[in-house]
């Protein structure tokens, strides 16, 4: 099949620097365990804005550039089954804990190839969401109004579009409030929180603050829900946001750490802790942020990084995914060990 690269730029994240996707589609499997075999380090170094941590790390897995299989988010279930969606081949997929990759749907190209998706110019699978009950929810990003939205995936079925989202915008993160039943979806381009019920249906556009807007290239990416509150990362603002959530409408904006240019997705360090680990896909690190906004670099390139894109946390063990947007490369997953301080 004859290849077909987009490029895209990432404006101020990366300085000029071009996005280089290939696109296809198709299933890859490989027989390296994404278990967790690495342990933490004898001491840690504390959290400053300038200290690095270093961290036992290996890649896991490396993923198929030419089929498209640049990881974009990430999701575990209890038994440690990984669920990414792979951006460039507009897939989500499983993948079994002895390393094997399954594609689990692939969603058609818009008519036009997907060259109006605004921001990227090619469309996009993106944030994911694993219910208790085993079925995924999932975010397409098309340009297209008839294929733009959230995607809910029983097992064993087939995607079935339960919202649908603007096709001038570019759906990409997303979390799920299990108290309130409803999805947070993060507008990377409109600079919008939304909600959605988990039934589907009416989308409500819960926050536009300033805060969440981009500044040239992409705005709000990363979302997630902590003790009351609503957390999310804005990639060209450089910020880590909590908004605190009153009888079910935001509250002011609360920049809980700046200075983190090209910030993705994140997640939080274990429970009981407001520590976050996040994807710095511009400056191609992995850094924790502490409850003061300081951050420290636990990851880089020399470690494998490829862009990273997402970030999850299971026990002592953190995940990163790198699509290499930008290096074009070497598409993987990486497991470390979660730093003790």
């Amino acid at each position: 099949m004859r290849k077909r690269i987009v490029n895209a730029p990432i404006a101020a994240a990366v300085a000029g620097l071009t996005v280089v996707t290939v696109l296809g589609t198709g299933t890859a499997s490989a027989a390296v365990p994404v278990s967790p075999a690495v342990t933490a380090p004898a001491s840690a170094v504390p959290p400053s804005a300038t200290q690095a941590t270093t961290l036992r790390s290996r890649i896991a897995l490396h993923f198929d550039l030419a089929k498209g299989q640049l990881p974009e988010n990430i999701a575990f279930s209890p038994a440690g089954t990984a669920y990414v969606t792979f951006a460039g081949a507009r897939q989500v997929a499983a993948i079994d804990r002895d390393g094997t990759i399954r594609t689990l749907a692939t969603l058609a190209a818009p008519a036009d190839g997907g060259v109006d998706t605004p921001a990227l110019g090619f469309p996009l699978t993106t944030g994911i969401v694993r219910h208790r009950d085993g079925t995924l929810y999932f975010l397409y990003a098309s340009g297209d109004a008839a294929s733009t939205g959230l995607y809910r995936l029983k097992p064993g079925g087939t995607p079935h579009r339960i919202a649908a989202l603007p096709e001038n915008g570019l759906p990409n993160g997303l979390t799920f409030d299990e108290r309130r039943g409803i999805f947070y979806v993060t507008d990377s381009v409109l600079g919008t929180i939304s909600t959605v019920q988990r039934t589907g249906g009416r989308v409500t556009v819960w926050s536009s603050a300033p805060e969440l807007a981009p500044t040239g290239f992409l705005g709000v990416n990363g979302v997630k829900v902590r003790d009351g509150a609503v957390w999310a990362t804005n990639l060209d603002q450089g910020t880590l946001l909590r908004i605190p959530v009153h009888h079910g409408a935001p509250a002011k904006v609360e920049v809980r750490a700046d200075g983190l240019t090209g910030i993705d997705d994140f997640a939080f360090a274990g429970s009981g802790t407001d520590q976050v680990i996040a994807a710095l896909v511009g400056q191609n690190t992995v850094a924790r942020i502490d409850g003061a906004g300081r951050s420290t670099t636990l990851l880089t390139a020399a470690d494998g990084l490829q862009n990273p894109t997402a970030v999850a946390v299971r026990g002592g063990t953190v995940y990163v995914t790198s699509a290499a947007y930008l290096t074009g490369t070497d598409p993987n997953l990486i497991v470390a060990a979660l730093p003790r301080h």
